[in-house]
């Protein structure tokens, strides 16, 4: 049975938590720090402390950065991948967790599915059990945003390209490493315009967290010049 999301931070603001290495950046997270969630010897809420101006606003997680804190509203994943290699984790994180992909465990109790709308494969679905899939989890996550009433987006971690360091991510979590080429994200990128027009026709501000981010259609901005 799909979910229907209800509207329940109507008129507020989302952060929505992604992948992209210049989190940590925007935090300032030390680099020793950074250093040691990447060689395994930390985990990742060892980035929560310095994340603490988002921990009590509201936030969806995309795939696997509900793992950087208990503060996290919510988390959504739309790759089978994820499920495969985090399903201990994901059915641990006390949030809602939210999945659109058909290769889950319909049998789970605890997750929420919605489905991808077949006349939105690009930019954002309006009805409430149905996501625009956008071919990226993180696209799907401003959608899941949008069910829930707000009228403001900050994306952080919206990368779409590698760090001066080749980083794909703020970790090295998932057991099959994707390829560190920028050409992966060229199929993410693709909905994004469309997305933006159909954020504007609604009314909802976004604001990308990365000024250096390869998604040209929201206005980028530091996140220490928003007022939250």
């Amino acid at each position: 049975m799909l979910w229907k999301v209800p509207r329940m931070w109507e008129g507020g603001t989302c952060i929505v938590l992604g992948g992209g290495p210049s989190i940590l950046k925007q935090f300032n997270v030390p680099e020793e720090i950074v250093r040691g969630v990447y060689l395994g010897k930390l985990k990742p809420e060892a980035y929560s402390p310095y994340l603490e101006p988002i921990h009590k606003q509201h936030v969806i997680a995309v795939n696997v950065a509900y793992k950087i804190g208990p503060w996290v509203d919510m988390m959504i994943f739309g790759d089978s991948s994820t499920w495969r290699e985090d399903k201990v984790g994901i059915l641990g994180f006390r949030g809602v967790k939210i999945t659109c992909s058909d290769m889950t465990d319909r049998g789970t109790s605890n997750l929420k599915y919605l489905g991808r709308d077949p006349k939105h494969k690009t930019g954002i679905s309006l009805v409430s059990s149905l996501i625009g899939w956008n071919k990226n989890s993180g696209a799907a996550a401003i959608n899941l945003a949008v069910h829930t009433g707000v009228k403001r987006i900050i994306l952080l971690g919206f990368d779409m390209k590698l760090d001066p360091n080749q980083n794909q991510h703020w970790h090295k979590l998932y057991v099959s490493p994707l390829n560190q080429t920028n050409s992966i994200f060229n199929k993410h990128l693709v909905g994004f315009p469309q997305i933006k027009k159909d954020l504007d026709s609604l009314g909802i501000e976004v604001f990308n967290c990365n000024p250096d981010s390869a998604i040209e259609c929201f206005q980028k901005v530091n996140f220490k010049d928003l007022v939250l």
